[in-house]
């Protein structure tokens, strides 16, 4: 189907508007508390203990193993205008491949991480405000040459934990949330009690707003305009609870921005605020009806971003195991 663009409000509803000055207020407060919490420098992940993994796997039940990630994609449009690549290096004819002996089949790939369609993992040193990463450490530890200090390489053994997944517009009784529509703490706190779960430290929260199926079924639309995400304030959740990690099918950012002056909100306020490493643009669509079937919202999840030392981030394909 055609892509149609979204209408995009002037501004997001007043209710939902956050001064700048309320935002500095809440990620002071935010990050004071976090650095309280903090540990040996590995951010938020520092509450995700051996306990609470060792926890998280003895809940494996049936060993039903659900991918977490869109397939990549290859093609441009309105939300994706730098695609990823990906292309045969190997063989270059069709009679290479008809011979005797020994043949390989070979490809090459290259995306840009950070784009607004495929699945990614945010490191440490991702997001830079006033001048600073995470944990005050200088935003000029990032260079041309790669980043210095937070990097991806703090994630070199993995991720392996309990996940939550909370679906919001199953909450709401819609298939998804419109662009500009905002999760509060409360639309949060309500997932939980309907879901028959409970968030708690270290684990890996997921937050569903239905985007990959609105695509699927409307088209791709230009989101740098109009998104659902989290609202601001919703990020108390994931402070008060201890979480480890926090990921979405959008990129937990709504637009427009219910802070006018900063276009990144829960960015600055999960990464470098609370230290968490955000997973973007995942895909609950097939986990939703696992969920379901076996009446439990929460699972092992294994994130196991690519080896790339001085990375500000990675593709990944995170898998829940149930």
């Amino acid at each position: 189907m055609t892509a149609q663009p979204q209408p995009v409000p002037a501004h997001p509803p007043a209710s939902h508007s956050l001064s700048e000055a309320a935002f500095r207020d809440l990620y002071r407060r935010l990050r004071d508390g976090a650095a309280v919490a903090a540990g040996h420098g590995r951010g938020a992940l520092d509450l995700l203990t051996p306990e609470r993994v060792t926890a998280a796997a003895a809940e494996v039940r049936c060993g039903r193993t659900v991918s977490l990630a869109a397939p990549i994609e290859t093609r441009a449009g309105p939300d994706d205008p730098e695609p990823a690549s990906h292309r045969m290096t190997a063989p270059a004819c069709r009679e290479e491949t008809a011979g005797h002996g020994l043949a390989f089949a070979r490809d090459r790939f290259a995306m840009n991480v950070h784009g607004d369609v495929d699945s990614h993992l945010d490191a440490l040193c991702h997001v830079m405000f006033d001048g600073e990463l995470y944990g005050g450490v200088p935003a000029d530890t990032v260079t041309p040459d790669g980043a210095g200090a937070l990097t991806l390489d703090l994630v070199r053994d993995g991720i392996v934990g309990r996940g939550v997944l909370l679906d919001v517009p199953r909450l709401r009784g819609v298939p998804w949330l419109d662009p500009g529509d905002q999760v509060t703490a409360e639309d949060l706190v309500a997932a939980e009690t309907a879901q028959r779960t409970r968030v708690e430290p270290g684990d890996l929260l997921f937050v569903r707003v239905g985007h990959r199926l609105r695509r699927r079924r409307l088209g791709a639309w230009d989101v740098s305009l109009a998104r659902a995400g989290l609202h601001p304030a919703a990020m108390r959740f994931p402070a008060e609870r201890g979480v480890s990690v926090l990921g979405s099918d959008g990129n937990s950012d709504a637009a427009p921005s219910a802070v006018a002056e900063v276009p990144f909100p829960v960015h600055v306020l999960a990464v470098n605020a609370l230290g968490l490493h955000l997973l973007d643009w995942l895909d609950f669509e097939e986990l939703v009806p696992v969920c379901e079937q076996q009446g439990r919202w929460h699972f092992l999840c294994v994130v196991a971003p690519l080896r790339l030392p001085a990375a500000t981030g990675s593709p990944v394909n995170p898998i829940a195991v149930l």
